[in-house]
C-alpha cells in the first residue's frame, strides 16, 4: 500500500503503485477536494490498458464524489506482468489488490470503497466482490453484458456480418463457424489445432469479419481462459449495492439480453439498480467525438447524475 507524493498534473493526482502477485502495477489516485469520501477503482475492459488511457473519466468519476484509482494492467505503461496471461479470476485478485490500497489512503478513511468496471471489467468487479464480498462495499458497472462471453462474442459477430452484407447461407455458414470456434476454444483441443482448423475456412468470404480476436495463440489461449464466464453463476453472490448502466445504442454487447438478465440476476438489495441511457453508446456518449467539442458535454445526459446520486447514498 504504497503511494509517493509526486504529483502528475495537478494537486490532486498522486501516482501510487498497486502490488500485485505480477508486480508493482503504476497507478495515479485522483482526490478531489471535500475528502474524505468513498474509494471507487477503475477496471478496465478488455484489450492492454494503462493508467493514462482511460480519458477523462477519472475526472467526471471524481467530480461526481469519489476518490479514483486507476491502474496498469500488466505489462501496459511500464508496469510488469502479461495482462494476457490472466484469466478473469486472476484480474479480480489484482482487482482486490488494488482495493487494499485505495483503502489506505487517508482521502478514502472510513468511507466505504467500491468498483467501477466497464465492459468486461465490469465481469471482473462482479467476480471480486464475490470472492470477497467484505472487503467490496459497491459496484457500478458500465455498458457490461449479463450474458456469457461466447454469446456476447456471438452477437457482436453477427452484427458485423450483417453490416457488411452477409445474409442467408453466407451468414448461416459463418455463424455455424462462429459456434464451432467457441467450442473448440474453450474445449481441450490443442489451440495449434485451432488454428489449423480456422484455417482451413480462408477462402470463405466471410473469414476476414470473423478473425480478430481470434487470430494468433496468445489472443486464443487468454479466450479460452475467459469465454465460459457467466454472470449468472457469480451475481447471486454479489451482496453489496449494484449499478448497472447500459447504453441502449450499445453495438458491442447484448442490450436486450443484459436488460432481461440484469432483471433477473441483480443483488436482492434496495440500494441497487440498473439504468438503460437513450441513444447512449458502448462509452455512454450520446455522440461522436467532434473536434473542439468537450467530450464530457457528449455523455448521456443522466449518466453521471446517477452515478453520483449512487456514491452519495453509499458515503458515511
Amino acid at each position: 500500500m504504497r503511494a509517493s507524493a509526486s504529483v502528475v498534473d495537478d494537486a490532486h493526482e498522486l501516482h501510487a503503485v498497486v502490488p500485485t502477485e505480477m508486480g508493482d502495477l503504476n497507478a495515479i489516485i485522483r482526490v478531489p477536494d471535500g475528502t474524505p469520501l468513498p474509494g471507487l477503482v477503475l477496471v478496465d475492459g478488455s484489450g492492454d490498458g494503462d493508467r493514462n488511457a482511460w480519458g477523462g473519466r477519472p475526472t467526471w468519476l471524481a467530480d461526481a464524489g469519489a476518490v479514483v484509482l486507476r491502474h496498469d494492467k500488466p505489462g501496459c505503461g511500464g508496469s510488469p506482468g502479461d495482462w494476457m496471461a490472466q484469466t478473469l479470476d486472476d484480474r479480480a485478485r489484482e482487482t482486490l489488490d488494488a482495493v487494499r490500497t485505495l483503502r489506505g489512503r487517508p482521502a478514502t478513511a472510513g468511507q466505504p470503497v467500491g468498483l467501477y468496471g466497464v465492459s468486461q471489467g465490469g465481469w471482473v468487479a462482479m467476480l471480486a466482490a464475490a470472492m470477497e464480498p467484505a472487503a467490496i462495499d459497491f459496484v457500478i458497472v458500465q455498458s457490461t453484458p449479463a450474458t456469457t462471453p461466447a454469446a456476447q462474442e456471438r452477437d457482436r459477430l453477427e452484427r458485423t456480418l450483417r453490416r457488411e452484407g452477409f445474409e442467408g447461407h453466407q451468414l448461416d455458414d459463418a455463424m455455424a463457424w462462429v459456434d464451432e470456434r467457441a467450442r473448440l476454444v474453450t474445449s481441450d483441443a490443442p489451440i495449434a489445432d485451432v488454428i489449423a482448423v480456422q484455417q482451413t475456412h480462408a477462402r470463405e468470404p466471410w473469414y476476414a469479419p470473423t478473425l480478430y480476436p481470434y487470430d494468433d495463440a496468445p489472443s486464443l489461449r487468454f479466450l479460452r481462459g475467459i469465454l465460459d464466464f457467466d454472470p449468472a453463476d457469480v451475481l447471486p453472490l454479489v451482496r453489496c449495492p449494484l449499478l448497472v448502466l447500459l447504453g441502449a445504442a450499445d453495438p458491442i454487447i447484448p442490450v436486450r439480453a443484459s436488460i432481461e438478465g440484469y432483471s433477473r440476476l441483480l443483488p436482492p438489495n434496495a440500494r441497487s439498480g440498473a439504468a438503460v441511457l437513450p441513444e447512449a453508446d458502448h462509452g455512454l456518449f450520446v455522440a461522436e467525438p467532434i473536434e473542439g467539442v468537450d467530450r464530457r458535454s457528449q455523455l448521456a445526459p443522466g449518466y453521471l447524475p446517477l452515478v453520483a446520486s449512487f456514491l452519495a447514498e453509499q458515503r458515511r
